[in-house]
Order: C-alpha cells, then structure tokens, then sequence
C-alpha cells in the first residue's frame, strides 16, 4: 500500500510473521484471520455480510436480533433471523433480558438448524433500553448476567456461544472482569470487550488496555478487542499490545468493506493493496443495493442505502453534492445515474481513511431505573418493555 494511506501510528507496522497468531476457535469451526464482522443495528443484514464477505474470510455476525419475538414467531424477528443460502458460518447475534426466554430462542434457532453461532449483547447503550434495565445495564448485576448466559449455552447445546460487553456502564462502574470471568465459567467460546464504556457511546478513543487487562484475567477462552479498528494495521497493533487472540471490526467497515481484504493481507505477511478508484467503490455500491433490493424490495432498499451512500463516498470531491442527489433516488437505475455522473478515475482520498462514520456524537450520562444500583445481587429480570421485535444498538 502507498504510505500516504496509513495513518501515522501505522506507518511502521509491519504484517503478521508466520505463526505469529492463531485461528480463533469457534467449537468445532476455525476462523481465520482471527476477525469478526460486528452487529450493528440495520447494517449487518444478509446483504451487507455478503458484501463484506466477498473481500475476506472471517466471522460476520447479523444484527442484534430479540429473543422474545423469535420465541413468539413475530415475522419482522423472523426476517432478521434469516441467512442468506450461500452464508457457509450463520452467525446470529441475540439478546435478551429473560433467562428463559433467551434459553428458548437458542434451543429453537438450534433444533432448526437454523444458525452455526450464537452471540449474545450485553453492551447495547441506547437509552431506551439501559433506563429499563437492558442492555449495558444488565452486566451490572452479575447474577443475572450469568442467568442468561447459562440459559444460551443450554439451549444452544453443541452450538458456540459468545458474549459481547463493554468496560462498564461509566467509569465508576467497571465490569467487564465480571462479563469476562463470567464467560468463561459457563461455557462461552470467547468474550469480546468493546473497550469504551457505555457513557462514552462511541466518543473518543477505544481503551486498549482495558482489553490487556481482560486478557490477562481470562486464561481458558478467547479473548477478542473491539474499537477504533479502522486500518488493517490497527488490528495489528491492538493484538500485538494487548495480547487478544482476535478482533472485532465495527464502523471500520462502513463504506470500506475491502477493510476486511487488508485484514486477509495483514494476517497472511502482505502489505495491503491500495483502496479502490471512485469506478471501483460505484461498482461495489450497486452490487450492494442490488442485493438489498433483493431481499427488502426495490423502495425499502433504496431507502436503507442512503446511509451506504454517505459512508462510501465520504472523503471524495463532491461527495456531499452527490449525496444530496441519492437521497432522492426511489430505484436502482436512478442510482445508477447518480453514479455515472462521478469521475470514476479519482483516487481514494488519504484523509478519508480514519474518517469517523457510523454512530458519533458525545457521551451520556447512562439511565438505569430508579434504585438500580441498590440491589446488584437481584437476579429478576428486568420488566418484559425492555424486550420488542425492534433490533438493538
């Protein structure tokens, strides 16, 4: 790759030596390189792994999906429940604040066959959900915490299962070593830390050596990093520094899925190609819409790829005016036209390679119900509210 597109930090780091990393270990299923596509809400479906996929080899997890309605066999939790015929690893993220509904949904996704994996979020910090006692809030009371995971490993009996957390609510309260002690005492394949806590959002700098800390708490199983993986140098060097066993990759990927084509690289001792010309990132928007377009319909899709359009052409000349143009196209031959009115021989911008995309904004003062934190030993689950056919965050 040109230096001119490596960011500072990255610019001496050198690709994986032989043997230096391993597979990671997923039950019976080795991946590699060690890389995990993350869920993220109306993002991760059937088309955007595929996507993804076409570049490199890897994990690629759906979005977030409730355990609730896929119990109750509500169609919208169907439907994102659904894989793609050629998705070889299914791997499907679930999440759930009921031991028992959470059980259920693993022993239904697995008597049917229906996935190979099964991730469960403990790190979702929307409001909506933490102010009811969901989502991050959840690991705060490790009892219950360890409830559901149980429930999953039962259910899901010879299929893996893995967790997902943050470093904690805010700084005051830490606990990931809990999420990741806990992990590993019922049965999880790995853990994976975000390493922001749930105040910051996604604000600021990912805190590497909260997941050093972890990894050197959790012996027996995997430990994987997660945040600010936006150059495939960057995995690198949270794995060297750290000692995690893999990466989890987020926003990274957003308008750049040749992101995991350079992680392929990295890992296996090459220096990475060049990001492609304008033409090239043209061709892979239409061959996502496309895919979109077969699986929500023509208008839907047109719809949920604006915000593709924005991350893929962020950092190019006139990208803003171009996406004030797709923001009004209602069908693919529009986008199309759109499309052609750019210079397909531009060169990718260097400046745009660590551009933040996806979910920004400041920190939060996290909510919790009223007395949540009085009672940490409770293992009640949180009111049923907490749970609807909606994916999470």
């Amino acid at each position: 790759m040109d230096p001119t597109y490596r960011s500072e930090q990255n610019r001496e780091i050198a690709p994986a030596e032989p043997g230096e990393f391993k597979a990671l270990p997923l039950g019976k299923l080795s991946i590699w390189p060690p890389v995990v596509l993350a869920p993220m809400a109306g993002v991760t479906n059937p088309p955007f792994r595929s996507i993804c996929r076409g570049f490199g080899a890897g994990l690629y997890v759906s979005e977030m999906i409730t355990a609730r309605p896929l119990v109750e066999q509500r169609a919208k939790a169907e439907k994102l429940a659904d894989f793609a015929p050629d998705e070889s690893i299914r791997s499907l993220q679930l999440y759930g604040v009921d031991p028992y509904y959470v059980g259920e949904a693993a022993k239904r996704l697995v008597g049917e066959g229906r996935v190979d994996h099964l991730d469960l979020n403990f790190g979702c910090p929307v409001r909506k959900v933490t102010r009811r006692g969901g989502g991050a809030a959840i690991a705060l009371k490790p009892k219950l915490l360890a409830n559901i995971v149980r429930a999953a490993v039962r259910g899901a009996a010879h299929v893996p299962v893995t967790i997902k957390f943050r470093i904690g609510i805010d700084d005051e309260h830490e606990t990931c070593s809990d999420s990741g002690r806990i992990g590993q005492e019922e049965g999880c394949a790995y853990v994976a830390l975000h390493a922001r806590t749930a105040a910051q959002l996604y604000a600021g700098q990912a805190r590497w050596d909260a997941i050093g800390r972890l990894k050197q708490q959790v012996t027996r199983i995997p430990v994987l990093g997660n945040g600010d993986i936006w150059e495939a140098e960057d995995a690198l060097r949270m794995m060297r520094a750290t000692g995690c066993d893999g990466v989890v990759v987020g926003r990274g990927c957003l308008g750049r899925p040749w992101l995991f084509r350079d992680l392929a690289d990295v890992f296996d001792g090459r220096q990475p190609q060049n990001p492609p010309r304008m033409a090239e990132v043209a061709a892979i928007m239409l061959r996502h819409a496309r895919a979109l377009c077969d699986w929500v319909g023509e208008p839907l899709a047109m719809r949920q790829f604006r915000k593709h359009a924005t991350w893929y052409t962020k950092g190019f000349r006139g990208s803003a005016r171009m996406r004030d143009s797709v923001m009004r196209v209602q069908t693919l031959i529009e986008l199309q036209d759109v499309l052609d009115t750019l210079d397909g021989n531009e060169a990718f911008p260097p400046g745009a390679m660590r551009v933040p995309r996806g979910k920004t904004g400041g920190t939060q003062k996290v909510a919790l119900p009223d007395g949540y934190l009085d009672s940490l030993d409770d293992e009640t689950p949180p009111l049923p509210e907490t749970e609807d056919d909606e994916s999470g965050g």
